[in-house]
Order: C-alpha cells, then structure tokens, then sequence
C-alpha cells in the first residue's frame, strides 16, 4: 500500500472513531451532572491505580525521567486538577443569573452552559499524561466525549494509555489514538467541536490552519523565549534556588521554564555564582542522579548541543552550573543527560537567542539595571508563554506586569501560576491562544448560550408595526434611559 493510500485509511479509521464518539454525544446532548463526576472520578482512578506503570512507562521513554518529577507534575497535578473540577461542578453547571436592562424589566437574563460535543486533544511528550488529561478534565467536566493523540516520541506512554483507557471509559466516551505525524495531521483536520494542542508554535500553526478547514475553534498551548527579569532589589540566592528549580524541572523540557535570564551587570557574577552553587546542591551528580531527567531522545540533545556549538562559535562562554569534572559529565551524556550550562554574553544572533531552548541551557543577560530597559529587551521578541519576575521594588513590579504581555506571570519564583486551577492558564499571541484550567477550562469546552425569559408583562409590543407616534415615543424612551 502505498503512502497515499496509508494516509486515506487512516483518515477513514480515525473518521468513525469521531463519528462513534460523535453520535454518543447525539444521544446525551447535556449529561447529568453525576455522570460527570463520574468519569472526572474515573481519571482519578487510572491515574492512582497505575501510578507506578505511567511512571515506569515515560521514564522508559526518556531514557530516565526523575520518578519524584512525574508524580509531581504528571500525576499529581491531574490529580488535583480532578478533585477541583469534582468540588466545583455544581456551581459550574448552574445556569448564570445575567443583568437585564432597565427597558426590559421585568423580564430576565441567564447563561446557560452546554456541552460542545466532541474535544480533540493532541498532547505532547514533555509531561505526557498531566498535558493529555488535563484538557480532558475540563472537557469531561463540560459533558462532552473526548479523542486523545499522545505523543509518538513518548511511544510506551502512548501504548499504555491505549490500554488503560477501555478500562475506564467506553469506547464513546474517550479514545485514544495512537501513531506518528500522519495520523496528528489526520487527527487535526477531523471536524471536532474544539480541537487542544499543545506543542511548537511552527506545528501549532499548522493544526490551526487544518482546523480553520472545519471552522474548529483551538486552544492552543505554545511556547516561546520566556524571560526571567531579576531586578536590582532581587535577593539573589532565592532567586538563583527558584531559577535553578525552574530550569532543571525535567532538564528544562518545559513550556513555561525561563528560556533566559536578565540580570543586572553590576550583579552578573553573583548571580552566576549563586546558580552554580544552587545547582550543586540540587543536583551533585548527573550521570547517576535519579533526580535529574534525560533528554527525550538523540534528535533533541544533539539539537541542543547544535544551541551550544552555535554560541561558543559566536563567542560565548559557556559554564556547566555545578562541580563536575570532565568524566562525570561524558558519563552523562552517555545517558542521554545534557549537563545544566550558562551562556554567557549571547548576542542575538545566536540560535540560543532565537529559538525556544526546551532543555537544561540558561543564557544569561546583562541590562543596566533600569526595568525600562529590561521591559523593551522582552517587548522586542513575540509575546512569552510566561514572565518571572524576582525583587522586592513594587513600582518596577507593577512597570514589568502593565508593559509586557505574556501568557502569565510568577513574581519572585517560576512555574508555580501554572499550578493554580483558579487561574486560566494560556499563551498570548506566538506562544498561544485560549486558556483552560479550573472553571477557565469548562468554560472553555462549553457553549454559553444566552436564554432571554420575556415577561407576560412587557412593552415591546410598543414596538410591533404598524409604526407611528408611539413607535418614536418609545424610541425617545429608550435612548433617555438606555
């Protein structure tokens, strides 16, 4: 068969995957409310009972993924995010009482929410399970089926969810589908009702043009070069600890880890030396630290040593943060870990300075000192997936918050906004659009459908024709008080 072929199979099978999921929801438009427990319920169960194979199966797939990180930030956070949308969907649920004009009185306006139908969600591999099934809370909270594509660079992830899934989920409620690029670009271009992805920004423009064919709205879950901006009134070794936490988390295969770093130059070499030291103290060793994650696979790490090679041949200097000798660290790299490195001195030119690094690489660059200037070196690139802040100066704090734009903000630590299912979480401009999180993410697989109760006692029949004096009456009326 020929690739041509393959591609239209695969289109057909995945078609009646959709048209499955699709015609369940035909049946139940507005699951009750128990049902939705239920299956946010049923999240919480796979993800609890096979905790120890969903961290076996993503430490596998990289080589070594820190056990601790994937409890934390895989499973715990859909945990959490479970428990959340569980407390809170009976306030979620209930129709919105809604202001009604003066002139309408009294009748009455509510919102009511409905499901939108089918949610497509192609995840990625850097947190595979917390970035399939968190948009998959919201939508299961909303009422609607879901269709999940996993990541093919997380493949024994990705099998093992195909697995687990049927255990929980009847095959029109949730499906997983399995495969490399050609089935995501099938995936992207079947007519869903809201369509996640989370990944590059180069792909995500692709999924939203393929979803555009189909007048599919997008959340769309980017990157980009998020900045840390320490201010002169920063107290440096929190600063450096946090940056250090924040950078290193799965060796920097993060969306929202600092991409670079701006520093005063009067406090550059403190700053330097106090990451150093934070990483020394978090991460000892490498090449046998269970705590330190390899790179996913050889295409990125020798992708990110390509960032390395390009800086140092453009005249950076490059320092691995930490005491390790030249053994330890080719001993690292032997295993797929690429040791914490500053560069020094980058220049925009650099590739370091242009892409999103999405590994254990900080650059580090000086400013005078004044937040004005910091504020236009950030305002000069595409809008950040997130922005961290660390001082103590209040009126530079609120100057960075109200000139920049990015898709949040953590002042005086990293990541952490992410973590808050009260607040919507997304990117802005080239590192995303929409949001979802808490309440954010059932709004945003719902239809909020505005219902207007017109009273038996009204005035607009004023308004029916034939038109004359009371017509312009009501008119006048209605501009005075309007």
């Amino acid at each position: 068969m020929d690739r041509q072929s393959d591609g239209v199979a695969v289109g057909v099978a995945l078609g009646a995957i959709h048209a499955r999921l699709h015609g369940a929801y035909q049946r139940d438009r507005h699951p009750a409310r128990a049902q939705r427990h239920a299956w946010l319920e049923r999240v919480v169960r796979l993800t609890e009972q096979h905790g120890e194979a969903l961290v076996a199966a993503i430490c596998a797939d990289f080589g070594h993924r820190s056990a601790h990180e994937t409890r934390l930030a895989d499973l715990g956070l859909i945990v959490s995010a479970a428990r959340h949308a569980q407390r809170h969907l009976k306030s979620w649920m209930q129709p919105r009482r809604m202001a009604t004009a003066l002139q309408f009185l009294p009748a009455r306006n509510r919102l009511l929410s409905q499901p939108l139908g089918v949610v497509g969600i192609i995840a990625p591999w850097n947190y595979p399970h917390q970035l399939a099934f968190g948009p998959a809370i919201a939508a299961l909270a909303a009422g609607n089926r879901v269709m999940l594509k996993p990541s093919e660079f997380t493949p024994r992830y990705a099998t093992l969810l195909e697995q687990l899934v049927p255990l929980y989920f009847s095959a029109d409620e949730m499906a997983v589908v399995t495969g490399d690029s050609s089935v995501a670009r099938a995936f992207s271009e079947l007519p869903f009702d809201h369509l996640v992805f989370t990944g590059s920004t180069a792909t995500g423009r692709h999924v939203a043009q393929a979803a555009a064919r189909n007048l599919t709205p997008v959340t769309l879950e980017l990157g980009g070069k998020s900045p840390a901006i320490i201010d002169a009134s920063a107290d440096l070794h929190a600063a450096a600890a946090s940056l250090v936490f924040g950078k290193l988390l799965n060796a920097g295969q993060t969306c929202v880890a600092p991409d670079y770093l701006l520093v005063p130059a009067a406090q550059r070499d403190a700053m330097v030396a106090a990451l150093s030291a934070a990483a020394q103290r978090m991460y000892p060793t490498l090449a046998d630290n269970p705590d330190y994650t390899a790179i996913v696979n050889r295409r990125h790490f020798d992708r990110l040593q390509g960032l390395l090679d390009d800086a140092a041949e453009q005249g950076a200097q490059l320092l691995t943060m930490g005491s390790h000798g030249a053994a330890e660290l080719a001993r690292a790299a032997d295993c797929g870990k690429l040791a914490p490195t500053l560069v020094l001195d980058p220049s925009p030119s650099m590739r370091i300075m242009r892409e999103e690094i999405f590994g254990p690489l900080l650059p580090v660059v000086t400013y005078s000192g004044d937040v004005q200037e910091a504020i236009a070196y950030v305002n000069r690139d595409e809008r950040p997936l997130a922005l961290y802040w660390y001082g103590s100066h209040a009126a530079s704090r609120e100057q960075v918050l109200r000139q920049t734009v990015s898709g949040g903000v953590t002042i005086n630590d990293c990541i952490w906004h992410l973590c808050q299912e009260s607040q919507p979480f997304g990117g802005a401009g080239a590192s995303g659009m929409g949001a979802y999180h808490g309440v954010w993410g059932y709004r945003a697989f719902s239809q909020e459908k505005p219902v207007f109760y017109q009273s038996r006692l009204n005035g607009v029949r004023l308004l029916y024709p034939p038109y004359g004096k009371v017509f312009d009456g009501m008119l006048r009326f209605l501009s005075i008080i309007a």
